[in-house]
């Protein structure tokens, strides 16, 4: 082989780097599988008996109580249930960054996977103790659900090329959009035929299955990989060697913190989180209590909008990046474009929602639209932070996330609290205050926004707190 050649290998699917991601992807569909499925069997947990809906509509069907077993929890209860697997995700985002640059990522993802299932087969047993072991169980799912989370990132400093790290991430990460789809359409199916706690089984058990084969096949480093060939060996460490920016910078956080475009993130994300977290956890809730229709149905129809929003996501990069490469708009003009659709949309159709009457394929329109709109955001300020600082992208998305799901964390519980209060005012109010947050998010976004890489980001800055 001649100097500065490299050997012929088989881009794309036929990659092992491709098969890692496509694993990751599974490992995410687990993950985030484990963490929806509680939104839909609380239907079948807490309600014996549903209201009968109006004639032409699907009533609930009663259950078979032996292998649904039902608890009296109150909304308020449900709430805090729900969003204690946000308080455990919280803990996790900077210290997790932190820590995955320094511990095997093998190590941190597949322990992290394989507690989260654990934690899944037990939750039946929990629930049969008490609701206060529910939530103990939650909130240990979300620190290693938010360990796995965070850990992956790092995955790709070491096995993708910078030209493929878009797509490697990108296939890896739609596995959190895909995961409730999939699994809104089983767990109805599965409570219904088998009893709700079998969702939890068959999802554990998934899991743990998904961790065995993440610790045989994958390797922190591809010069340790058993299965790699020589041809991408080289390509993914010559490409490496490529970049530029020494390893363990300190990071600026007295100039991030001055940072305005830094805190317009943060505030997109909280808006983002915010209704995510509302119709992500409570969208069931609602289908129950205004359309009134079965288990089965609740998950077909909860699935949409999370269909939608994957769908929509992978559309979002492909036209944002269309729009750069035939420079139809600046990268500021399309990071406030698509962060303006997914922040706004979603608000325009939950209040238009509230005016639509009984009107059953309205209502499921409006809803999924809803949900689906916020995939824009993927190509708005999800990857914001990299075009401000790549340097401390890790460091700003860690920080970043953590804000926003602060947002998911005050929605779900407070969502809990007014619907415990007046049950049947309670959309309205949900709804509202979800548009006003976003709207309000979305102005400070425009106005403070940026898309190049900031003074302090830049390579001899040392500014240092």
């Amino acid at each position: 082989m001649g100097l500065g050649e490299r050997p012929d290998i088989i881009p794309g699917c036929c990659s092992l780097r491709c098969g890692l991601a496509l694993l990751l992807h599974f490992c995410n569909v687990s993950i985030m599988s484990q963490r929806v499925c509680l939104s839909l069997t609380m239907v079948a947990m807490v309600n014996g008996t549903g209201p009968r809906g109006p004639p032409n509509t699907s009533t609930p069907e009663p259950l078979d109580d032996d292998r649904n077993p039902v608890y009296n929890w109150s909304p308020q209860t449900q709430g805090i249930i729900l969003s204690s697997v946000t308080c455990g995700m919280l803990v996790t985002q900077v210290p997790v960054g932190y820590l995955s640059g320094i511990y095997p990522v093998k190590n941190m993802v597949g322990s992290a996977l394989l507690l989260s299932s654990l934690l899944s087969l037990l939750m039946p047993l929990a629930a049969g103790v008490g609701e206060a072991v529910v939530i103990a169980c939650r909130v240990a799912q979300g620190l290693s659900q938010g360990t796995a989370l965070v850990a992956q990132h790092t995955v790709w400093t070491k096995w993708a090329p910078p030209s493929e790290r878009g797509r490697l991430t990108s296939l890896s990460l739609s596995g959190l959009m895909l995961g409730p789809s999939l699994a809104l359409c089983v767990t109805g199916l599965i409570c219904q035929s088998l009893g709700w706690p079998m969702v939890f089984y068959i999802f554990g058990a998934g899991g743990c299955a998904l961790s065995l084969c993440w610790f045989l096949l994958f390797h922190d480093d591809p010069k340790g990989h058993p299965c790699i060939s020589p041809g991408e060996k080289e390509l993914i460490e010559s490409s490496l060697l490529e970049q530029v920016g020494p390893v363990g910078k300190s990071v600026p956080i007295r100039a991030v913190l001055k940072s305005l475009p830094v805190w317009a993130i943060s505030f997109g994300c909280f808006a983002f989180s915010w209704t995510n977290h509302v119709m992500f956890l409570y969208l069931p809730t609602f289908i129950s209590s205004k359309l009134h229709v079965n288990v089965r149905e609740n998950g077909l129809l909860s699935a949409l909008p999370h269909l939608f929003c994957w769908l929509l996501g992978i559309l979002a990069g492909h036209v944002s990046d269309g729009f750069l490469s035939r420079k139809m708009l600046s990268l500021l003009a399309v990071r406030k474009l698509f962060t303006a659709l997914g922040l706004l949309l979603p608000a325009v159709f939950v209040v238009g929602l509230l005016y639509l009457g009984p009107s059953f394929h309205g209502t499921v329109t409006c809803l999924t639209l809803a949900s689906a709109t916020l995939g824009f955001c993927v190509a708005g300020i999800v990857i914001n932070p990299l075009d401000i600082a790549p340097r401390y992208y890790g460091f700003l998305k860690g920080v970043t996330v953590l804000i926003g799901m602060t947002g998911g964390l005050t929605s779900s519980t407070l969502a809990g609290i007014i619907l415990n209060q007046d049950p049947e005012a309670a959309w309205s109010t949900i709804f509202f205050l979800m548009a006003a947050v976003n709207v309000s998010s979305l102005l400070f976004y425009l106005v403070f926004a940026a898309a190049d890489v900031q003074a302090w980001a830049r390579e001899k800055q040392l500014t240092r707190l």
